[in-house]
């Protein structure tokens, strides 16, 4: 398994203020306060934020289980939003997987309240080469 530092956020994530906390043997969470900046016009989180919150905790979930060279990318993220979250409150993102082949990986997510109100979940499939593909800027 390669061994990621926690400071290997895409810009995106960085740039909402997504941090990780945890990433290890097929699991990542990913944290995020909720303020001004991720409300829709209804003055509630963004399901964007969710969205990138559970892609971003289940994409590490899987790296954490790459080999060294090997890549892979988001092919299908299913979201469905269950509770709202307002201005002030802690998020938590989970993501885990569930089961790995050669060329693909299902992974499952949840993003949490800090009272424990589940927000949103996640189902995905990613698409794992053995190296980066040409159409991800490599050379094969």
């Amino acid at each position: 398994m390669v061994d990621f530092s926690t400071d290997r956020l895409s810009d995106l994530a960085e740039s909402i203020g997504i941090t990780i906390t945890s990433l290890s043997d097929g699991n990542c969470t990913v944290e995020c306060s909720v303020d001004e900046r991720h409300v829709n016009l209804a003055g509630v989180a963004h399901g964007g934020l969710h969205a990138t919150m559970l892609d971003t905790a289940m994409s590490g979930a899987l790296v954490s289980e790459l080999s060294e060279g090997e890549w892979c990318a988001t092919a299908q993220l299913d979201v469905s939003f269950l509770n709202a979250a307002y201005p002030g409150v802690h998020l938590v993102a989970a993501g885990r997987m569930v089961r790995r082949g050669s060329g693909i990986a299902h992974l499952e997510g949840e993003i949490t309240a800090e009272d424990g109100t589940l927000v949103a979940s996640a189902k995905g499939v990613w698409a794992v080469w053995a190296s980066r593909p040409a159409s991800q800027g490599g050379t094969d």
